[in-house]
């Protein structure tokens, strides 16, 4: 088996964690292709628009203790919640402990992948190359195209997606409207609010916007101490400790949630609810229409502004297949086991292709090591895979609010749970990998 070749699409922190997992169990016919110049994915920061890069203040928010990779603990002397910068050397601390620069072909875009006789995969490159491999790993991540809302009517001002955004600086003494009230929405009012003349943020329903820290812990540290009780007992100390923390969310001019904590993505920001009360941050209803440089809002009300910064999401792209092969870019329901294996398709798999309750990089490791150790022939796949896929959507489908940023979306300690269960006993450790 250690001849099968492995094809890893991307060298951000999914294709790192596959690579590495890959040389663990055995493989010795690895290549990644990377289509910039260095490891990273959307953690290298440029301040012009290029890809999907992070914002010059961005910090994780997820805690440290429960983004690292599994073997390789973030270093002590980082903060809670690491800057992009820390994070970023973290990646190539990774990288270079592991030997995993070797199997990356830098500045080499994957420009076409075709399905080809006995499951295998054909790729073309942007070099012009054809290379052919036993098994396709697909890791580009599903933060690069930018879904814009549609409105009637023109915005006469400027319009941009937060895929544009990376620092205040073109802000200063604006009038900004965000829409959308995800992290990456609530991190651009906040930064914004320190410049601009005025911020408001558009919400079309209400959500739960949560410290990054409950009772003296990170949140997601706490809310790991509760999963040690009952569920009900879960939900009601998590309300109890966010009501001590927050209060009421109607006392911010925001709606109060009508849905549990845990049926939407959560929204971790220490400092939107502050800037509310100071007057910084203006919350809006929903948008009804533009005319001008007027927004229109649904509870009647409408002001000028200068910039509407579209804070909405992205969609789930792969340039490399044909669209009638597979397209998720407009899917609400997305049948894939572990949201990563398609039942008709049982030598491609893609890493870190979920929207956890908590931070990706371990499920991608965790990932990473059930498929190494499928191609090393450790442990086989369940036989009722497309019966698995649509319960798991049906789950989904179910387990949170209805729309597409939540398609990928699971609640971590279960889902790692699931995935561990199917890992081998005998998978390799770094330790004991077998030498290439």
């Amino acid at each position: 088996m250690k001849n099968q070749s492995v094809c890893v699409i991307g060298a951000g922190c999914s294709g790192l964690a596959a690579i590495k997992n890959l040389v663990q169990a055995g493989v010795d016919n690895i290549v990644c292709y990377e289509k910039s110049n260095q490891i990273g994915g959307n953690w290298v920061y440029t301040a012009q628009e290029s890809h999907s890069s992070v914002c010059e203040t961005t910090h994780i928010i997820s805690s440290k203790k429960l983004s690292e990779y599994v073997d390789f603990p973030m270093p002590e002397d980082y903060p809670d919640y690491p800057s992009h910068k820390q994070i970023l050397t973290y990646f190539q601390s990774y990288a270079d402990h592991f030997g995993l620069q070797k199997y990356i072909q830098f500045n080499t875009a994957v420009e076409k992948v075709e399905k080809i006789e006995n499951e295998k995969w054909k790729v073309k490159l942007s070099s012009g190359e054809e290379k052919k491999f036993d098994f396709l790993m697909v890791a580009n991540g599903h933060h690069s195209v930018p879904r814009m809302p549609e409105f009637s009517g023109n915005f006469k001002g400027q319009i941009l997606h937060s895929h544009q955004y990376k620092n205040n600086e073109n802000y200063i003494g604006k009038r900004v409207l965000v829409i959308g009230a995800g992290n990456s929405g609530c991190d651009c009012a906040v930064e914004i609010s320190r410049v601009a003349d005025y911020v408001a943020i558009s919400m079309r329903r209400p959500y739960y916007i949560i410290p990054k820290f409950l009772m003296g812990k990170p949140t997601d540290t706490y809310n790991e101490l509760l999963t040690k009780l009952p569920n009900f007992v879960q939900r009601i100390s998590q309300k109890i400790s966010l009501l001590l923390s927050v209060g009421d969310y109607r006392s911010y001019g925001l709606e109060a949630p009508d849905y549990p904590i845990t049926k939407c993505h959560p929204v971790l920001n220490s400092e939107l609810l502050y800037k509310i009360r100071h007057g910084r941050v203006h919350p809006k209803k929903g948008i009804e229409k533009f005319e001008g440089k007027k927004v229109y809002f649904k509870d009647g009300t409408a002001e000028n502004f200068d910039v509407v910064l579209a804070a909405t999401g992205y969609k789930i792209t792969f340039p490399f297949f044909d669209k009638n092969f597979i397209d998720y870019s407009e899917a609400d329901r997305i049948p894939l086991y572990l949201r990563m294996i398609h039942p008709k398709h049982p030598t491609l798999f893609f890493i870190g292709l979920t929207q956890p309750q908590g931070c990706v990089w371990p499920i991608s490791d965790y990932h990473s090591k059930l498929v190494a150790n499928v191609i090393m022939g450790r442990c086989a796949l369940p036989e009722n895979l497309e019966k698995l896929a649509e319960e798991e959507a049906s789950e989904i489908a179910s387990g949170f609010i209805k729309s597409k940023r939540h398609s990928l979306e699971v609640h971590y300690h279960p889902f790692v749970k699931k995935i561990k269960k199917l890992i081998p006993k005998n998978a390799p450790e770094w330790s004991q990998k077998v030498e290439a």
